[in-house]
């Protein structure tokens, strides 16, 4: 079975239900870096969103 890799970005941002999911990781962290500084006009790295917000599923 593939793992799957989501960001919640309620995690980040209390009042946001976007979630990403993606079976690529490189995939899924740089969608939700494009929407938390799109969306939420937050600079958030790479390396921040794998430790804090990434799940593996």
């Amino acid at each position: 079975m593939t793992d799957a890799y989501r960001l919640d970005c309620e995690s980040a941002a209390a009042d946001c239900r976007f979630i990403v999911q993606s079976e690529k990781e490189s995939e899924a962290v740089e969608l939700a870096s494009d929407h938390m500084q799109e969306v939420h006009g937050q600079e958030v790295t790479d390396d921040e969103l794998r430790t804090e917000h990434l799940e593996t599923v």
